[in-house]
């Protein structure tokens, strides 16, 4: 009989094994890299380009282009193209970031002869019909209508612009911005951006060398859209520490983000960071959840981050508070940090975290796709998959002095945007 009322032993992991990818190349040069594992008749085939001429007078460019590829071709309208993909149980999805656009389909592998094309179609001869993109413009004007009452968005929002400017990571988006969207210029992004010499094409799941052949057939020869592209490219310097007060007198809650510039997963500190973050706010157990929300009960929740980008990296936290408890919960998040940076980690803390991230780490390799997304973390940053080596490593070794050490270089308080909306 199992006896429940023992925990049963744990051991740290010790190895991690990822599925690195085959790299092939179709005839007109396109890179494909395939993660080829799994018992399913099921494919992921990822299309990413990197965004382009940035034009801080035009900031929705790419947002729009994004949100209306699939909104009609020369020869396929938004519905046809919707009923044609659904007939066959395929599914297509966009996601734009400020870094990369992303055209994926899902389909069983046996239907990609039929499918591929639908999509190549809407890579290559996507048009942005007026009255679809006016439907957009409505839609999206509605939306940020709403979103501008929420003061956890108008955090976010004025934090990122605070930090990055008028950039693809930080643009103060308004109503007009929308209104100025014309279709010439989404055409015009579009065959800037959607090049062959601007594409990298992940693929995950089953997907053998007659499925290539399938995709080098329909996507190897014939890529239409060529015009000048210049890639995006930005340096940041981090601002001085300030704090910006956006005052909502009928606020319950209060909004609080901050945060700095930082560093990216291309510097030798970042795993470090990584893991003095979870430590101060990047799992349930953090030491933030333990003030804030057990001890204090200010919150439901609050975390912290590192987030990196292509060009810049930076940390954050966020949490919303009741506006009786604003000042005295930014006061706790300050008496955190500047924990972090006098007093050395406990071994017991620094066990239980090591294990969390490991863990995580392994339970994040759940199928073939997560194999997948983490071999895009590291190439478009320009890394291999020593990086991962390197972060499981330092979080097995890392001592109390060097997180201590890095928090001291990177968590400075009054380095840190402070963003508040509702009541202080």
């Amino acid at each position: 009989m199992l006896n429940r009322t023992v925990a049963p032993a744990f051991k740290q992991v010790n190895e991690i094994n990822f599925i690195k990818p085959i790299v092939k190349q179709l005839k007109n040069g396109l890179p494909v890299y395939v993660v080829n594992a799994g018992e399913q008749e099921l494919v992921r085939i990822e299309f990413i380009f990197e965004n382009v001429n940035w034009d801080a007078q035009k900031p929705l460019q790419a947002i729009a282009v994004n949100g209306l590829i699939n909104s009609g071709t020369k020869h396929l309208t938004a519905k046809e193209i919707a009923e044609k993909v659904d007939y066959y149980g395929a599914f297509l999805q966009t996601e734009y970031n400020a870094d990369f656009t992303t055209i994926t389909l899902y389909s069983l592998t046996k239907h990609l002869p039929s499918v591929l094309p639908i999509l190549w179609s809407v890579l290559n001869e996507s048009t942005f019909p007026q009255h679809e993109l006016a439907i957009y413009q409505q839609n999206q004007k509605q939306k940020l209508q709403v979103s501008l009452q929420k003061n956890d968005f108008l955090a976010r929002k004025n934090f990122a612009n605070a930090i990055f400017g008028q950039t693809p990571y930080g643009s103060d988006i308004s109503l007009t911005d929308y209104d100025q969207l014309k279709q010439d210029d989404l055409v015009a992004y579009f065959r800037s951006a959607f090049q062959v010499q601007n594409c990298t094409v992940i693929i995950a799941g089953k997907f053998l060398a007659k499925d290539f052949e399938v995709l080098d057939t329909v996507f190897g020869g014939n890529w239409q859209n060529t015009a000048p592209a210049s890639k995006n490219h930005f340096q940041f310097e981090a601002p001085a520490g300030r704090d910006l007060y956006i005052e909502k007198p009928e606020a319950l809650q209060s909004a609080i983000r901050m945060g700095n510039l930082s560093i990216n997963r291309t510097h030798a500190d970042f795993p470090s960071l990584q893991i003095l973050n979870c430590v101060l706010g990047g799992y349930f157990g953090s030491r933030l959840m333990a003030n804030i929300r057990e001890e204090k009960g200010y919150t439901y929740g609050i975390g912290s981050g590192i987030a990196s980008l292509k060009h810049a990296g930076y940390f954050f936290l966020a949490t919303e508070v009741g506006v009786d408890v604003c000042a005295s919960a930014l006061t706790e998040i300050e008496k955190e940090i500047n924990i972090l940076r006098s007093d050395l980690i406990t071994d017991e803390e620094l066990g239980l975290v090591r294990n969390y991230m490991l863990g995580s780490l392994l339970g994040s390799l759940e199928n073939t796709f997560s194999h997948a997304d983490k071999f895009k973390n590291i190439h478009f940053a320009g890394l291999d998959y020593s990086y991962y080596d390197n972060y499981i490593h330092t979080v097995k070794n890392i001592t109390a002095e060097r997180l201590k050490a890095v928090a001291n270089q990177y968590l400075d308080c009054n380095a840190m945007t402070r963003v508040v909306v509702g009541k202080k």
